[in-house]
């Protein structure tokens, strides 16, 4: 049986704490690290409704989206709604985990997620992260010692590029060096001329790892001196990124598009919002899970048609509706565009941890209950 601590491995390679923003919460709130799983719910709140269903269910963890906290408490008494979550989890043994902004930009993160329950294809970022600085590291090494030397280097994290690892390119040469007074070859004697048969390694290792690879390529190296090069390579896009953009299998009335919306989203008691022409004609949808107000310039400057997202502000959309040519947009509830990325998570989670049982809540935990329609103008 994988243990909370096995889980939460998994749910850091989906969802890397360091992507993170720095005003977060994000991680473990409640649970034993050795604790065994059996069963996880994921939802979008914790809160006790959340937790009531865990305990009926048997859960031994919960994955949310949202944190229990964003500020440092002094209490965690039961007297108060976050506390008596506290006091309940921690009386059945069951854990909680959070996965906030690290979970919106990844591959099957929220704003992808979102992205697929609307039915879109060519998904990609709206805004694309930076991808992690990458060195090129070429090492020459006699060629009885290279495949030593490339599984230290493995070992160290070099040769990892996407869903792929131990990445490597070999061609062979001859090395020549000559050894001065002083110095102790593994390899010919002092003041002679040598040629040595050599394989040239070629690999790639994220910048952060670069003492860890270099100290392997050391240790695992026959000669005293080692050469090798470390080139720094061109900054370029990652797969993460704010929001997502695609497109439709069929244009439609932004009438039409926003009632899509509505049915592709689970149900509730808010309301969504439409703003802009109702005749313009939708293909190209850009959005962003949660709250996206900083991505509707973007969204606008991407030639979106549309720009999904939720919580916008009057006077935002009002101006963004004044220029020429602008986007309409749809505010749709926080809670609901949310949700759109629990099933895609368990399903994650699902072919990582086949022993694990996963059910997504569905409790709906949007604080608004009601939508009422004024009156006509």
């Amino acid at each position: 049986m994988p243990t909370l601590r096995d889980i939460v491995a998994v749910l850091d390679g989906l969802y890397d704490p360091r992507w993170a923003d720095s005003w977060d919460a994000v991680g473990t709130v409640a649970g034993d690290p050795d604790a065994g799983v059996k069963k996880i719910l994921l939802a979008v709140d914790p809160v006790q409704a959340v937790v009531e269903e865990a305990v009926s269910w048997g859960a031994d963890l919960i994955v949310t989206h949202h944190p229990l906290w964003l500020k440092g408490v002094t209490s965690v008494a039961a007297t108060s709604p976050k506390g008596r979550v506290v006091h309940t989890l921690i009386s059945h043994g069951i854990g909680l985990h959070t996965c906030h902004t690290n979970a919106d930009s990844p591959p099957l993160g929220v704003s992808e997620s979102m992205a697929l329950a609307l039915g879109l294809t060519g998904i990609r970022p709206l805004e694309s992260d930076p991808a992690a600085p990458v060195d090129k590291w070429i090492v020459f090494v006699p060629h009885a010692d290279a495949d030593a030397v490339a599984d230290a280097m493995h070992e160290a994290g070099a040769g990892a590029i996407g869903a792929y690892d131990s990445v490597i390119f070999r061609s062979t040469g001859e090395g020549s060096f000559r050894p001065l007074d002083g110095a102790k070859p593994v390899i010919g004697g002092v003041g002679k001329v040598e040629q040595v048969p050599e394989t040239r390694l070629e690999l790639v290792a994220d910048r952060r790892l670069r003492a860890q690879v270099r100290a392997a390529v050391i240790a695992a190296h026959p000669y005293e001196e080692v050469a090798y090069d470390v080139l720094e390579t061109a900054d370029r896009d990652s797969d993460r990124g704010s929001g997502r953009i695609g497109t439709l299998a069929a244009e439609m009335t932004l009438p039409d598009f926003a009632s899509h919306v509505a049915r592709s989203l689970p149900g509730h008691h808010s309301a969504t919002r439409v703003a802009g022409d109702p005749t313009r004609t939708i293909r190209t949808v850009a959005l962003c899970g949660g709250s996206g107000d900083f991505l509707l310039a973007a969204a606008d400057a991407a030639g979106a048609d549309v720009y999904v997202t939720s919580d916008l502000k009057h006077h935002p959309v009002s101006e963004h509706l004044e220029k020429p040519g602008a986007c309409a947009v749809i505010d749709v509830p926080h809670w609901a565009a949310e949700w759109t990325w629990l099933p895609v998570a368990a399903d994650a989670l699902a072919g990582r941890l086949p022993t694990v049982e996963l059910r997504v809540s569905t409790i709906v935990t949007d604080p608004w209950t009601d939508a009422l329609v004024g009156g006509q103008a």
